[in-house]
């Protein structure tokens, strides 16, 4: 017996976009869902006291490799899991560490992210992940190369040597303990060509059989834990297509739907995907989760998104508000605003503290600043989800997507 299990509870008429319920060990996501980035078992700057009392977020997602890197997934196994150790009561995802591969390898001094900036942008003349060189790594610490076996990669903590496979990565995943974990995958630069995007595909399916059976051969585990297949293809509907069909076919208990994509081409490679995909399972959108992202991932088939934005921009002193878009609080004309940060937002932060103390916090480097943009940020995202949920049960959706995109995007 799977230890997830999903309900599909109501759909947005003439598209994918549905309403549910997902049960895991640690209990119910009511999808759609926002799930917070807690990356090295730490949402930044936020306690899951914070997350409880202010954000409200169901669910939380954490990072294979960097809690493979420090402490240890040993050390966390020994702390009881992830549960445990972060002091978080409510489910818990972990990723495959196949960003890593993307993030160390051919987007490794590249600035290159999941987007290709636009259909002209500039290609990197090598998409490839760059070739092991041991001095180089020692010295950088953040090179990888990939085989078809699994990924050899060095710590950018202190430049030692390690190795991921399929096997190794869903290894580490059991001894995390999180209700969800991800088949190792190979998530591919949006500047890639077809033929190395075609030939990355590859070895992420067979790297998804390698995981679902490991996964399932520790029966333990198997109990305890689900596990998700991950859709690859970069930019290619071909190749999206074909992996959703293969993904639909092995033994997930859900799927992650990740890789690199145009901006403009986002919707049709999520509704491509998700018209394949089992409406029974659960689909998460890897790393997208913008406003404006989950409105387009959701009337396209996904139930859940997880993306760092949200607190990145709010260490940095940019909130989201629904009528006038993003907001650098350290511009000047804040310095003497006496307003909400967003005057539609009832979170802690803006029912507390005005746009001039925020400025001021930024201005003067308090962590207090990004601790406070961040709750916020993160409370916008999470409360967008769940009255996208709540305008799909009540038969709005269409009606609420226009009236908030009118405004947050206009600016």
């Amino acid at each position: 017996m799977s230890a997830l299990s999903f309900k599909e509870i109501a759909r947005v008429p003439h598209t994918l976009g549905r309403a549910g319920e997902l049960s895991t060990p640690h209990g119910v996501v009511h999808t759609p869902a926002f799930v917070t980035v807690g990356t090295k078992a730490t949402v930044k700057s936020l306690t899951p006291e914070d997350m409880k009392a202010y954000v409200g977020n169901q669910i939380a997602l954490a990072n294979t490799y960097h809690l493979f890197l420090q402490p240890g997934h040993e050390v966390i196994k020994e702390a009881g899991g992830l549960h445990a150790f972060m002091h978080f009561d409510g489910p818990l995802m972990t990723d495959s560490g196949g960003f890593q591969v993307f993030s160390l390898g051919a987007a490794f001094g590249k600035g290159v992210t999941k987007f290709a900036k636009s259909e002209s942008a500039d290609v990197d003349s090598d998409a490839r992940p760059m070739v092991y060189s041991k001095d180089i790594a020692t010295a950088q610490g953040k090179l990888c190369v990939v085989d078809d076996d699994g990924v050899t990669f060095t710590s950018h903590i202190d430049g030692s040597m390690h190795r991921f496979t399929a096997e190794r990565s869903i290894e580490i995943q059991h001894a995390l303990g999180a209700d969800i974990i991800v088949a190792f995958d190979e998530c591919t630069s949006p500047s890639a060509d077809y033929n190395y995007q075609q030939e990355a595909l590859e070895r992420t399916h067979q790297w998804a059989k390698r995981s679902v059976v490991s996964h399932r051969h520790n029966y333990e585990a198997a109990k305890k834990q689900g596990i998700y297949g991950v859709v690859q293809g970069g930019r290619f509907l071909d190749l999206r297509v074909e992996s959703a069909h293969e993904m639909a076919r092995l033994d997930f208990d859900g799927f992650g739907i990740g890789g690199s994509f145009s901006k403009e081409d986002l919707g049709e490679s999520l509704r491509v995907v998700n018209e394949i995909l089992p409406t029974t399972k659960p689909r998460h959108l890897l790393g997208i989760g913008e406003p404006e992202d989950i409105f387009m991932g959701v009337e396209n088939g996904c139930d859940t998104f997880d993306c760092v934005a949200a607190t990145r921009i709010g260490r940095t002193g940019t909130i989201y508000t629904h009528k006038e878009g993003k907001l650098d609080m350290r511009k000047a004309r804040f310095a003497r605003d006496f307003g909400k940060g967003d005057a539609d937002c009832g979170c802690y932060v803006c029912t507390n503290y005005t746009r001039a103390y925020l400025s001021h916090l930024m201005k003067a480097g308090e962590m207090l600043g990004a601790h406070l943009c961040s709750v916020h940020n993160l409370h916008f995202i999470v409360q967008l989800t769940e009255k996208i949920r709540l305008s799909i049960l009540e038969g709005y959706y269409q009606q609420f997507k226009n009236h908030f995109l009118s405004s947050y995007l206009t600016k």
